[in-house]
């Protein structure tokens, strides 16, 4: 399936199209249908924008940080930053987030685990990076099998 997502950042607001259907709301004004949508737009901002979502979420998480760890995927030495969410707030309080960094700071692999948990909910690199808007984005994140690959397109950043 295919989501698309238009967000002004300054003020917050959302806009999402799919082939029925365009639904506008404002992130500090949710009501029962934009919540839902609200939070797939979360997922997604959080696929393609991870670390701005650290920064922005600093005040509820904890972190800790590792100068050489094997990746689970390539199996590489590399640095891990591992976050851990607050258990109070959000769409997935507790959630831990392990990120796998060269010297470049660049991630390129991830493993999510769901509250915490000790084994990996999910491991996928990160990958094919473009620069938009004096960013570096991953538009690719496949798991160590290669059956489940997401695909971030026509990624556009603007500023006025």
């Amino acid at each position: 399936f295919e989501r698309t997502w238009q967000w002004n950042l300054k003020d917050n607001d959302v806009m999402t199209f799919n082939a029925n259907d365009t639904l506008s709301y404002n992130r500090m004004e949710l009501d029962s249908a934009s919540h839902q949508t609200n939070s797939a737009f979360i997922n997604d901002k959080y696929w393609l924008l991870a670390p701005l979502n650290i920064l922005w979420d600093k005040d509820n998480i904890s972190y800790e940080h590792h100068v050489e760890v094997q990746a689970p995927i390539s199996k590489t030495p590399m640095q891990q930053l591992t976050i851990v969410y607050g258990k109070e707030g959000g769409y997935t309080p507790g959630d831990a987030y392990d990120f796998y960094f060269g010297d470049d700071y660049i991630i390129k692999e991830w493993v999510w685990r769901k509250e915490n948990q000790a084994d990996a909910s999910l491991a996928t690199t990160w990958e094919d990076y473009v620069e938009k808007g004096g960013m570096k984005i991953a538009r690719m994140h496949k798991n160590a099998e290669g059956n489940l690959k997401l695909y971030m397109s026509d990624i556009q950043v603007k500023t006025k």
